[in-house]
């Protein structure tokens, strides 16, 4: 059992390395960066210079203290958007590049079913989400603690583990996108448009009258200054991240099943 999805996350091995070096060093040149930061700017003066749609759209809420600084500058833009926008992309590769390529006939050729070939190819795309959330939080603790500007070990572990069900989330997303095309390209470009739309979507609409359609949006769901700064850690939000997994992965075996390939 599972040996398709122990082949396919070897694979992706040596990426998650790299990946997980590129956000670690992302981090400690945030964390370095930080006390010259916080001396230059008067934070009242920076957020009154600051239209409200990219308060609204980064979640800013203050950059007076380092876990302020690491929500927008590390969490926000590289968790949610670029990771997000990341393992959307890996996950609208992970049948349609077999498709694509004539490699499935070979695959369906073995005592394997659709259903399985498909969760197994989404569950290898946990080495990569993994990998990341080991490695850069201990990178952050350290760079944080060199600064001495120490960071609660618990709310930084929980920042990173409950990033992983938001980041499945985006991954069901790829996912979803590459059993419904062919084409790997287009997959990819259907799976980033739809991941970084339902942020904007998620973002624009909060505070309006509108705001319950920012509930589709895996976004809304995980936010890093609620951990950080405020120490609190919202189950039921890990609950709907997991939901739309499983219904997005649902969705995709139950597709693939009915499709020619």
């Amino acid at each position: 059992m599972l040996e398709l999805a122990t082949y396919e996350g070897g694979k992706r091995l040596r990426g998650s390395v790299y990946l997980s070096i590129a956000m670690s060093a992302l981090a400690a040149l945030v964390i370095w960066i930080y006390p010259s930061y916080s001396e230059a700017f008067d934070e009242d003066e920076l957020f009154q210079a600051m239209p409200d749609a990219m308060l609204r759209l980064f979640d800013l809420q203050t950059m007076a203290s380092l876990e302020g600084f690491l929500a927008f500058e590390l969490y926000v833009f590289g968790w949610i958007i670029m990771l997000g926008l990341y393992v959307a992309y890996l996950g609208a590769g992970t049948v349609a590049d077999d498709v694509e390529r004539g490699r499935l006939d070979i695959t369906l050729s073995l005592p394997i079913s659709r259903a399985r070939l498909v969760s197994e190819k989404f569950a290898a795309l946990a080495v990569p989400i993994v990998v990341v959330n080991v490695v850069t939080p201990v990178v952050v603790y350290g760079s944080a603690a060199a600064i001495d500007e120490p960071i609660a070990a618990a709310d930084l572990a929980a920042v990173h583990l409950l990033s992983i069900p938001y980041l499945f989330a985006c991954a069901g997303i790829g996912l979803a996108a590459s059993v419904a095309v062919d084409r790997t390209g287009i997959a990819q470009r259907i799976a980033l448009g739809v991941t970084f739309g339902l942020f904007l979507l998620e973002s624009l609409v909060t505070d309006t009258d509108y705001e319950d359609a920012g509930l589709v949006g895996p976004s809304r769901h995980y936010d890093p200054n609620e951990i950080l700064l405020d120490g609190t850690y919202d189950l039921a939000s890990v609950a709907v991240l997991v939901a739309m997994t499983l219904a997005l992965l649902v969705g995709s075996v139950l597709w693939f099943r009915r499709r020619d390939v």
